[in-house]
């Protein structure tokens, strides 16, 4: 019975994988869709479908997918009308949210996340309440074996972007939001593909969490991520090297 057992917890956390898989891919096809609304279907002419279609292929997301989700920003391919809302508001711990979506019906999308927000000991605020302490960036991300620091920093900075934050995780460069396309195009001659390229949300100043806290922030963050409109969840928070290990264990 025991083995018995551990197979079914293995397929159950399939399962939720296979599921957690679907719902990124639902995501980042309505971001392609958009994209390709917005400009040309063609990612060679148009920035933000290349840069979404780059963050697809960083999931592992077939090249089937990605096709369909063009051809439906096509004449008669997709009568849903996608529009770009954001949402802002206040986390345990007065951590700022910005939450960034795609709907397709606003009253419904605006309803599920501030209930998300009561539910889970935040509070949803007016448009640009929390925006002032943010700023709209471009990043671009290489993993760390496209090149070392200083070759990074330096073709980043004579590419025009603004900084470089090397780790062992790899290289984020920032720009300016309308040099994102740019800089990233001239670090693909040198480097090639990079890992992302899209427009971030940076704090201007941050919050440091305890694990307490930060569990609960958590939480939130996470069941607005899980709504489908979501498309990604920014927070000016931080965690102590003392208090990540204790989340992960």
């Amino acid at each position: 019975m025991a083995g018995h057992s551990q197979f079914k917890n293995i397929m159950h956390r399939k399962g939720a994988q296979d599921a957690q898989r679907a719902k990124i891919f639902t995501k980042l096809a309505r971001e392609i869709t958009v994209s390709a609304k917005i400009g040309l279907p063609d990612p060679a002419a148009n920035p933000r479908l290349r840069a979404a279609i780059i963050a697809a292929r960083a999931q592992s997301m077939p090249k089937d997918n990605i096709d369909r989700a063009i051809k439906r920003a096509l004449p008669g391919g997709d009568d849903a009308n996608y529009v770009e809302m954001r949402y802002e508001g206040r986390g345990p711990g007065g951590v700022f949210l910005i939450v960034e979506a795609l709907t397709d019906n606003r009253n419904r999308t605006a309803s599920e996340v501030r209930s998300t927000f009561n539910k889970l000991g935040g509070q949803m605020g007016e448009t640009n309440s929390v925006l002032f302490n943010f700023e709209r960036v471009g990043l671009i991300q290489y993993k760390p074996e496209a090149a070392d620091a200083d070759a990074m920093f330096e073709a980043a900075l004579d590419a025009g972007a603004q900084d470089v934050v090397s780790t062992d995780d790899g290289h984020d460069v920032l720009t300016a939001p309308d040099e994102l396309h740019a800089v990233k195009d001239a670090l693909e001659k040198t480097f090639g593909e990079a890992a992302a390229a899209r427009l971030e949300w940076k704090p201007q100043t941050t919050v440091s969490l305890d694990a307490e806290t930060a569990q609960s922030l958590f939480k939130l963050i996470d069941a607005l991520d899980d709504n489908d409109d979501v498309q990604r969840v920014f927070g000016n928070y931080e965690l102590s090297d003392e208090v990540a290990a204790a989340l992960e264990a």
